[in-house]
């Protein structure tokens, strides 16, 4: 299974119908219109069943407009509906279960929030991590962001792609893309353009804003 996107992504989108304003296979089809390179899917509260059959379609999705798709927390989901990998929480399934799940030919990403974790990750056999909360965020409850001395931290002590995430709005888009190392690196938004009046705009906006660097 190819993942160019892994290597030359820079707008990682996550979905969640809690902020969309609109049913969230039309917000993915949006999303994916106006340029997203990743998208994730992250719902906490669906059981298993509407889960899957969801994922399934956004796999399709997401593979026929040849974006990168990754499903939030649940290995064994992602294995069924062929996911192009799972991202982990600090507190989820650790890398090598999911890892053994999985297997080889799938991206398995972890979020980090100190230097010391970052620096844990490829031996861990991570594929790509998470860096944040870049700033404060209601949409995962964090009143504290670790600031962009966190990314360029964490660049220094780990070889693989960031994917920088938590508060990310427009405007700070390009900040956080600049803290970034080039070539390797993303950024992650959620609220900020699932609850856009216009969900394709916003996300071309994110995308031509971060194009830049």
């Amino acid at each position: 299974m190819s993942h160019a996107w892994l290597k030359t992504m820079k707008l990682y989108v996550l979905l969640t119908q809690e902020h969309c304003r609109i049913p969230i296979l039309e917000a993915a089809r949006q999303v994916i219109r106006g340029g997203a390179d990743v998208i994730q899917l992250r719902e906490k509260r669906l059981p298993d069943g509407e889960l899957l059959a969801l994922g399934r379609r956004l796999r399709v999705m997401a593979s026929e407009a040849g974006v990168g798709f990754v499903m939030n927390d649940r290995a064994d989901l992602a294995r069924l509906v062929e996911a192009d990998g799972v991202h982990l929480g600090q507190e989820d399934l650790p890398p090598a279960a999911a890892r053994r799940s999985l297997g080889p030919d799938r991206v398995v990403g972890l979020s980090t929030h100190t230097p010391e974790q970052a620096r844990a990750t490829p031996d861990a056999g991570v594929d790509y991590i998470g860096v944040g909360p870049v700033f404060p965020t209601a949409t995962r409850g964090y009143t504290q962001g670790v600031g962009l001395d966190y990314i360029r931290a964490a660049a220094q002590v780990t070889p693989l792609p960031l994917v920088a995430i938590g508060g990310i709005t427009l405007e700070r888009a390009p900040e956080v893309a600049a803290a970034l190392p080039p070539g390797r690196g993303a950024v992650a938004v959620c609220a900020a353009i699932l609850s856009a009046p216009d969900i394709e705009a916003a996300t071309a906006a994110f995308k031509e804003r971060l194009a830049v660097r």
